[in-house]
């Protein structure tokens, strides 16, 4: 998210310190600011800064600059009130943040009264209680307007590491970083929340703290590193639920580090987690909504509408009624919408989207066993991914651990990596493997598993946020196509060729990949995207010399197409979820929220637009949180 004009912020604690630099900033960029504050002096002073920053932009914002909401966090009636003027002036909630505070000013254990009633209680209402009941409300008008947003939460640095002066102020700061922390699964609705850690800045309530204690640290921070921090988590769309420490000693760091998660976070095996889980069976409508492709188009917008049908029951003997919570998107979903698979011969409509995560909503005579009970999670890898329910064939539904859109990635794109390079491309280890559009739904499968099979692996991408994310994946060498021109690269840094060849885009980066060939080298055709649109569809390519150049060399070129390999799903895909689980795979959803049956579309051209960072994925029920059970 980029702050300018029109984006609509609130902000508690604006009267001082933080909170009224952070107010000022975003005013500099053009934002409106609801300034919630107590002191009224102190929140109609920060209004009036508000409205002198925008008297010198160019493009004025519309509406209100600022308003100020006198308000006591700690009253939960006051905050609603505050959060709904803020909604009826904006009509929408952008950035939030939870930034009101206090330190405590005498110890806990002063508190002789019998029902504890003592001034430490206010901390944990106003530093703890009010961020969480900020966060809710915030939450709730994001959902409202569905418009996708991000909530800081203003913790301390005495929230990663105990402060003895202030045992207070120090559990309820390590409250809002455990808080924070938790709410990933709502990055799931296009939510973003996170928290910022600093050590000592200059504001009131840091004024009495001891001038030794703030030495010990490097003394204090400037607001500037403040300001920046809040800046990276809002406009970085890859953090979520993470903590931000920043202090003199070592800058701006994430807390906690790889090294420390590795400290306490245990494996999680398939088992585990399903005992830890109680099946819920979800609620069966009368109708549903659906995508059905309605006329023959690569142009899937043209191609498809959004029906709503009755559901039918009882189900079908030897068949389960899923409920579907996620979907996935995939390149081939506009060669479904223009019939390619079917030779341009198939009856019209017919359902779209192929694969989900969802849980079982129904069963037909015939299809109980152990595995499929009402409630309970599954996947499918059949026509008619793109609706809020379908029956499926028994013998077909994969179980799951549980429902999480990063196992929706495990199924098209995790698959078609595990399968095509152990069964077509007999990967081996020590050999040096090519992965193209490697930081896509497939690519990024292709590349770990590559590597954890003892292979040397390169990767092609478009773009600084995809190398990042493929360097993060352990690959040797990413080649950023905007950057540095890839043949060149292969034929200078891999003279001897390349042994194994995952590639899906096609054209020209096909060509490019054949002649990179090693000797007895295999190259794999999962796709080729950048054929699949344009008005005519998927036009064949044309390679003339191609049988003499894999004859000198003994080479291999072999297709891959994941339906004519449906023995192998269940093994598989059990075999990647629990990797996942166990932390040895990382799976990256792309950050773009698409939510509802009516976003597949959006979802879809997302996809091809190039965009893409990771699994594209559809949200398909509203109350997916619901059924993202925790690992506890």
């Amino acid at each position: 998210m980029v702050i300018g004009v029109g984006t609509a912020t609130l902000v508690t604690g604006a009267g001082k310190g933080i909170g009224r630099s952070l107010s000022l900033l975003f005013a500099s960029k053009g934002a409106t600011v609801t300034v919630v504050e107590f002191s009224e002096p102190d929140g109609l002073e920060t209004v009036r800064l508000i409205e002198a920053e925008h008297a010198k932009l160019a493009e004025k914002p519309h509406g209100p600059s600022a308003i100020f909401i006198k308000c006591d966090v700690t009253v939960p009636e006051q905050l609603f009130k505050a959060f709904e003027q803020h909604e009826r002036t904006y009509g929408r909630l952008d950035v939030c943040i939870n930034n009101a505070g206090i330190a405590e000013a005498e110890p806990f254990d002063s508190d002789l009264s019998a029902d504890g009633s003592g001034k430490w209680r206010k901390i944990v209402n106003v530093n703890l209680s009010a961020v969480i009941d900020g966060t809710r409300l915030a939450v709730h008008i994001m959902r409202r307007t569905k418009q996708p947003g991000v909530i800081i939460n203003v913790a301390s640095a005495a929230g990663l590491y105990p402060s003895q002066a202030m045992p207070i102020y120090s559990a309820t700061k390590a409250g809002v970083v455990l808080f924070t922390r938790s709410l990933r699964p709502l990055n799931g609705e296009g939510i973003r929340v996170n928290a910022i850690c600093p050590e000592f800045i200059y504001t009131d309530m840091a004024k009495t703290t001891p001038s030794s204690i703030i030495a010990q640290v490097g003394g204090f921070l400037p607001m500037d590193s403040i300001l920046k921090a809040v800046l990276e988590l809002i406009e970085d769309k890859t953090k979520a639920a993470e903590s931000l420490w920043i202090s003199n000693r070592k800058g701006a760091q994430y807390w906690p580090s790889a090294e420390e998660k590795a400290k306490y976070e245990v494996p999680y095996s398939q088992r585990v987690v399903q005992a830890l889980v109680k099946p819920v069976p979800p609620t069966i409508p009368t109708e549903f909504k659906r995508v059905i492709i309605h006329k023959l188009s690569s142009d899937f917008r043209a191609a498809t509408r959004v029906v709503t049908v009755p559901l039918r029951l009882p189900v079908k003997p030897g068949h389960v009624l899923i409920k579907h919570i996620y979907a996935g998107v995939n390149a081939s979903d506009i060669n479904f919408s223009s019939g390619r698979y079917f030779g341009g011969k198939v009856a019209l409509p017919f359902n779209a989207g192929f694969e989900t995560v969802g849980v079982v909503a129904g069963l037909g005579e015939g299809a109980e066993n152990a595995n499929l009970v009402p409630g309970s999670p599954v996947a499918s890898l059949n026509y008619g991914g793109f609706s809020e329910f379908s029956e499926v064939p028994a013998k077909v539904v994969i179980p799951m651990p549980l429902v999480a859109p990063e196992l929706v990635a495990i199924l098209t794109s995790g698959l078609t990596a595990s399968i095509a390079l152990e069964e077509a491309g007999r990967i081996k280890s020590g050999e040096t493997v090519l992965v193209t559009a490697a930081a896509g739904g497939t690519g990024q499968f292709a590349v770990q598993l590559a590597k954890l099979a003892g292979s040397t692996v390169i990767a092609t991408c478009g773009g600084e946020e995809k190398a990042k994310l493929l360097k993060s994946l352990g690959v040797d060498r990413v080649i950023d196509y905007k950057k540095e021109d890839i043949k060149s690269v292969l034929k200078k840094e891999f003279p001897n060729g390349i042994d194994l060849i995952y590639e899906s885009v096609g054209g020209n980066m096909f060509t490019t990949c054949l002649n990179a060939l090693a000797r007895k080298g295999r190259l794999i055709v999962i796709g080729m995207i950048s054929q699949y649109q344009g008005e005519k569809g998927w036009q064949p390519g044309n390679y003339p010399g191609l049988v003499d150049k894999i004859l000198g060399k003994s080479q291999t070129v072999v297709g891959f197409f994941l339906n004519d390999y449906v023995t192998l799903w269940r093994e598989h895909a059990s075999r990647l979820a629990k990797m996942y689980l166990d932390k040895k795979l990382k799976v990256t959803v792309d950050p773009s929220p698409f939510i509802g049956v009516d976003s597949a579309v959006d979802a879809v051209e997302h996809l091809h637009s190039g965009r893409s960072v990771g699994k594209v994925v559809v949200q398909l029920a509203p109350d997916a949180a619901k059924n993202a059970y925790a690992r506890l």
